[in-house]
C-alpha cells in the first residue's frame, strides 16, 4: 500500500475537515466498489480449490487413506479431515 500526502490529493475543505477528527494521523481509505476475493488475481484461490478437489477425490473415489494425502500433501491430519469433510 503507498501512502499519498491528503494535501495533495484533497480538496482544502475536505482537507481541513478530516483535520478536526484525526489531525496527524495515519487513516486508511478503503476502496469503494466490487472488492475482489482472496487470491482471486494471484490464482491462489483457484489453485486451492483444484488442490482441495483433488484431494477429496482420491479420499472418496480412490480411497486414499487420510495419513497418506497428509504426506503427499505436505499437510497436516486435521487439514486434510477438514478439507475432506467441507
Amino acid at each position: 500500500m503507498k501512502y499519498r500526502n491528503a494535501s495533495e490529493i484533497l480538496p482544502d475543505e475536505l482537507l481541513k475537515e478530516l483535520q478536526k477528527y484525526a489531525p496527524g494521523e495515519v487513516l486508511y481509505v478503503p476502496s469503494s466498489g466490487n472488492r475482489k476475493k482472496w487470491g482471486a488475481d494471484s490464482g491462489a484461490r483457484l489453485f486451492y480449490e483444484q488442490r482441495n478437489e483433488e484431494i477429496r477425490h482420491k479420499y472418496f473415489h480412490l480411497k486414499v487413506s487420510i495419513d497418506i494425502l497428509c504426506d503427499e500433501y505436505s499437510l497436516s491430519y486435521e487439514t486434510v479431515r477438514k478439507i475432506i469433510y467441507k
